[in-house]
């Protein structure tokens, strides 16, 4: 047998004023579509084996959202769901599709509009199916580029990052031209602030620009890695489209440059394909008493304040403001584990699935939730040629941190710590069991 692959993409974005969600207290109704959002996906088939991934421009997808796209694209292909990925690039100016406990005591944040859901879903569901159905005679080869510039650790501009941009390229065997380009880079795309009311995907919108450009006829797909403590933030030198174009035409042109060191013998028509997905309990985090949560709350504002007062420097200053961020939803978060929310969740959210699509030598894993990147390299070290896909087939109600961790993410995390070492050692096996050859007859 031979490689078939087939792309399709639909645009998600709203046609009617909604509430852009990703920053608190500002009550953002979008103004007009600065750059559409997509939900793009790319389905693989060889021998009977097939993967089919989907990369959409939102903030978060929540599971139950994923557990229905999947089968409406199950019953539609014939895919069984383990087979099917689902990410969210994690834009911050786009409609909101779930929810989180911690937003509950802020009155700007809408419950999602199901006029959207609909169209948001139908999208999704739209593009896996169409994917499936243009399968042509293909070649696949990947590789990777070494990305420097557009971001780095948000809370330390010294702190740990992944430069690492993953790269599978698909073309049509018939002719060799481009067809699709699965890319997975672990980067907040929060070029874009609160005071931007234009429906967009970012940053990662110039890098598809870019990219779509160099190569005619190819679709991108945009997955965002593990990045809970990575962002542009030490890097901007501005808010605007303007600063999102820099930087997403960097990472794009970083990436065409290693593409174009591919030669036709990086390509291969033939490959093993495989998908599996596993569930892993996750530790509950306790918030503590209100009264706790609220000195920490007072804390947080006052070394907000000292740093705006001296006017310190955008990126310790806006790390602050996160801070105190995390601090209020921290409250949040701990009166509701007083009437008892915080275990209905818990109880709906665990054990929280895995998975591993495999893809020739390369694995593509998917974790659900904001996991901080050092994880990420704790996998890719014991899984050579892994490449990991955050918020997949999912959303965990915050960050997964290190333990060191103390800002923002640290208090928006709703399990503990120890759930990243969790998913790292539960995901190695499943990916060395998918990886592992077959037995022989």
């Amino acid at each position: 047998m031979a490689l078939r692959a087939g792309v399709a993409r639909r645009d998600i974005s709203n046609h009617t004023s909604l509430f852009l969600v990703g920053y608190p207290h500002v009550p953002r109704l979008s103004t007009g579509i600065h750059d559409p959002l997509w939900a793009t996906a790319l389905y693989l088939e060889d021998s009977g084996q097939a993967v089919l991934s989907l990369a959409v421009d939102i903030l978060f997808i929540h599971h139950r959202t994923v557990q229905h796209c999947r089968a409406a694209i199950a019953q539609r292909t014939g895919l069984a769901p383990e087979q099917i990925l689902i990410s969210a690039t994690h834009t911050h100016s786009g409609p909101i599709t779930a929810t989180m406990l911690s937003w509950g005591e802020d009155p700007t944040v809408p419950p999602p509009d199901p006029a959207y859901m609909e169209r948001f879903q139908q999208g999704i569901i739209e593009a896996g199916s169409a994917a499936v159905a243009s399968a042509l005679p293909a070649e696949l080869a990947v590789t990777s580029a070494h990305s420097t510039g557009v971001g780095g650790n948000r809370l330390s501009p010294d702190g740990t990052r992944d430069p690492e941009v993953g790269l599978v390229l698909v073309r049509r065997a018939a002719d060799h031209s481009a067809l699709a380009l699965q890319m997975v880079y672990s980067m907040h795309p929060t070029v874009l602030h609160e005071d931007s009311r234009q429906v967009s995907s970012d940053f990662p919108h110039y890098t598809r620009q870019v990219l779509e450009a160099a190569f005619p006829g190819l679709q991108v797909l945009y997955h965002n890695g593990p990045c809970g403590n990575l962002s542009p933030r030490y890097h901007v030198h501005g808010q605007t489209f303007a600063e999102a174009e820099r930087l997403g035409a960097l990472l794009g042109h970083q990436a065409q440059a290693a593409i174009e060191r591919l030669a036709n013998t990086d390509f291969h028509t033939a490959l093993t394909l495989g998908a599996a997905s596993d569930r892993v309990e996750l530790p509950p985090r306790s918030f503590g008493s209100v009264a706790e949560a609220e000195a920490e709350l007072g804390t947080a504002v006052a070394d907000y304040e000292r740093l705006r007062r001296n006017q310190a420097p955008h990126g310790p200053r806006r790390t602050a403001e996160c801070t105190v961020f995390g601090a209020e939803e921290r409250v949040a978060l701990a009166r509701a584990q007083e009437r008892g929310a915080t275990m209905a969740l818990y109880r709906e959210y665990n054990p929280v699935e895995i998975q591993v699509l495999r893809i020739g030598e390369t694995c593509l894993v998917g974790w659900p939730g904001e996991c901080f990147v050092e994880y990420a390299l704790a996998l890719k070290a014991a899984v050579p040629g892994a490449f990991v896909v955050s918020l997949a087939n999912g959303e965990l109600q915050g960050y997964i941190p290190t333990p060191e961790a103390t800002g923002y993410e640290a208090r928006l995390s709703f399990f503990e710590p120890a759930a990243g070492d969790r998913l790292v050692t539960a995901t190695v096996a499943l990916a060395k069991r998918l990886q592992a050859p077959p037995p022989l007859r």
